[in-house]
């Protein structure tokens, strides 16, 4: 009897710790009946909130779902703009569970499946506002816009799968690697080309000034010549006025003092040789008052 008894409180126990489940914080459940899902009399998916609750045994079983705010953040997708450009867009996307019901059917409850399908669903909104925008106005201040306008598409669309899409975000557009290329390559040329036509304007100006330059130099030669000739000329003139002068004032005493520095400059060396005849104007100077008679 006492045996019978002890089992009879462990079933119960037993049963009744099969009865209760713990609701985690940040967590919401559902209850599954015979492959059904819980609803209340108005036909509402039952959720139950963090806590303990009460299940029948056995026959119901307990779904936990992520009620917390979710982040999708995949590898770069490719779209392509109004003017057939393709570009690579880096975006991610805030969701959460908003109807536990039409998510754990749509879903099974599988995250990865959910966030694929809603992957898509973002995908689809992105590719329709970049194939209305061209790269100038995705880049030069449509991006507000445009995450505006995906996220309300998107979150149209995922309400079939009782998601609530919080936030659509674009973390970076980028171009494909073989388009960054060639317009690197074709930036590059057209740099080298304004380096080019740079140098040849630089050249040209110098050789404007190096002209402008040697113009300059010959022309301060050339005032530089004419003025030392006039300086040389007038000099001339004063000495050629003073001789004049000197020589009307006594030509005779001239005339001796020019015969002096002749014979000075004629006999400076032995070695020098004059040939000339005795009665010659030369030696005038040199002949006394006694030889002349």
């Amino acid at each position: 009897m006492r045996n019978l008894l002890i089992a009879i409180i462990a079933v119960a126990v037993f049963i009744l710790i099969s009865a209760l489940f713990v609701i985690p914080e940040g967590e919401r459940g559902i209850v599954i009946q015979f492959g059904k899902i819980q609803r209340d009399d108005a036909q509402q998916v039952v959720v139950y909130e963090p806590g303990l609750h009460l299940k029948i045994p056995f026959i119901e079983t307990v779904r936990k779902l992520d009620a917390r705010i979710q982040t999708l953040d995949d590898a770069a997708d490719r779209f392509v703009t109004a003017e057939k450009k393709d570009l690579l867009v880096d975006s991610y996307v805030k969701w959460r569970i908003k109807d536990f019901g039409a998510y754990f059917l749509s879903t099974g409850g599988n995250k990865a499946q959910a966030e694929v399908l809603l992957k898509q669903y973002i995908n689809n909104g992105l590719r329709t506002e970049f194939g209305a925008r061209t790269i100038q106005e995705i880049v030069s201040g449509e991006r507000t816009q445009l995450m505006e306008r995906a996220l309300q598409q998107a979150g149209q669309a995922a309400k079939e799968l009782g998601i609530g899409v919080v936030d659509v975000r674009v973390k970076q557009i980028n171009l494909p690697q073989e388009v960054s290329s060639s317009i690197f390559a074709r930036m590059e040329a057209e740099r080298h080309a304004v380096a080019r036509e740079h140098r040849s304007k630089g050249r040209e100006k110098a050789e404007i000034i190096r002209a402008d330059v040697d113009a300059r130099v010959t022309v301060m030669v050339a005032d530089a010549e004419r003025n030392s000739r006039t300086v040389r000329g007038e000099g001339d003139a004063l000495a050629a006025r003073v001789y004049a002068d000197a020589y009307n004032k006594n030509a005779e005493f001239f005339s001796f003092v020019r015969s002096m520095e002749a014979y000075r400059n004629s006999f400076n060396s032995k070695d020098d040789i004059l040939v000339v005849q005795p009665d010659n104007d030369f030696f005038k100077y040199m002949k006394s008052d006694k030889v002349q008679n």
